[in-house]
């Protein structure tokens, strides 16, 4: 077993981290493809992150990321000691969180070749934060290896863009993210082409529609509410209905992880579940308290912009409809309702619908209220475009 084998639709970037990792080795021949800084680029479920710690695992482990050895599995469970990670619970990255970072990165590693440091969702940084890392990338220390991961190039800026290494990950296809749900989580193949269809191959999305009965519904919901607006009073309503959505969505997501949090820091400073938090202690649980407010937060707007993004997937499948183009439709359950829209639309509007919701997107990342964002689209969406 091998870090590689989970990675789908990725091969030349396989390819391009398996050459690094064996010509960082001594004694190495070819071109050194190795470097201190990369940039793992691509859409939402990609596999950046994924990709991210398959490379460090490499990096870190004696026999070239066997995944069945201490480090490969102290990798996966991110407690490698020359691994640091940061994983933010905040719509941002703040400048504290980097400033650790870049002083872990000035440590020689304990037992390894390298100490990796890894960046998800880079692009969180503001411009200040992301000038702190600059500096630790302009004057890197000999055996630390930074790995970023963001959407894409233009979301870091350029000076940092010029001091990494990219490399594009793609959109991997979906029956290949179907045989990976059959393969690592037993789903039945019908159930995994259906969740990777409509998570548009992003794997993580796609194991929860295949094993979560609930989310699966949610989205369903999502769909027939689109679909069925004839007016702006609909869209309204729909935009009040699809924040429900979202709300619940995000609570499935962290409530459980909250309490299994609370329990955790209980049990390791000897509370029981009943008793009370002592006064010296009510520090420490209000900046838990924080933190899970923050991913809340980060859970919400995160779940309504996949709620836009599986919007955008009604819009393209109806105008793939009214040009003729139908080709595979991602909501293929619901063909009889997009046959029916497309009917009462023009393709013009269509299109304006789905620039809408692109650049409602767009002010989702802004902090504009979401509940604003979901009227703001809806309406855009039901509305006939005025003429020129």
């Amino acid at each position: 077993m091998s870090v590689w084998n989970d990675l789908v639709g990725q091969p030349e970037a396989v390819d391009l981290f398996q050459y690094a990792a064996a010509s960082a080795k001594p004694g190495a021949t070819g071109p050194n493809a190795m470097t201190h800084a990369w940039l793992i680029t691509g859409p939402p479920g990609s596999g950046r992150s994924n990709m991210a710690y398959a490379f460090t695992a490499t990096l870190l482990c004696k026999n070239d990321g066997c995944g069945d050895c201490a480090d490969c599995r102290q990798v996966v469970a991110r407690t490698h000691p020359d691994l640091s990670s940061l994983v933010t619970e905040r719509v941002i990255i703040s400048i504290d969180e980097v400033r650790s970072l870049v002083q872990n990165a000035y440590y020689s590693p304990s037992t390894s070749r390298y100490r990796v440091i890894i960046i998800e969702d880079a692009d969180r940084m503001a411009e200040r934060t992301s000038n702190v890392l600059l500096k630790a990338l302009e004057e890197p220390p000999e055996r630390t290896v930074w790995i970023l991961c963001a959407p894409s190039e233009a979301d870091l800026i350029p000076t940092i863009r010029s001091r990494v290494r990219s490399v594009r990950l793609r959109v991997p296809d979906a029956g290949l993210v179907a045989d990976l749900l059959v393969q690592r989580q037993g789903v039945e193949a019908e159930t995994a082409e259906r969740a990777a269809r409509h998570a548009q191959s992003h794997i993580g999305m796609a194991a929860r529609l295949a094993l979560s009965s609930d989310a699966a519904e949610r989205r369903a919901e999502t769909v027939d509410l689109v679909l069925g607006m004839r007016g702006v009073h609909d869209a309204v309503l729909a935009a009040s209905r699809l924040l429900e959505i979202a709300t619940d969505d995000a609570k499935a997501l962290t409530e459980e992880r909250d309490a299994s949090e609370l329990e955790q820091a209980r049990a390791s400073l000897g509370l029981a579940v009943d008793d009370p938090v002592p006064a010296n202690m009510r520090s420490y649980f209000k900046n838990i308290e924080e933190q899970q407010k923050r991913r809340a937060t980060r859970s919400l707007r995160d779940g309504i912009d996949r709620i836009l993004v599986d919007l955008m997937s009604v819009f393209r499948d109806i105008v793939r409809l009214q040009l003729g183009a139908e080709g595979a439709l991602i909501n293929r359950e619901n063909e009889a309702q997009l046959r029916d829209v497309a009917a009462r639309r023009s393709p013009d509007q269509t299109l304006a619908a789905i620039r809408a919701i692109e650049q409602g997107r767009e002010r989702l990342a802004s902090n504009v209220a979401p509940a604003l964002v979901l009227e703001a689209v809806l309406i855009h969406a039901v509305r006939k475009p005025v003429a020129a």
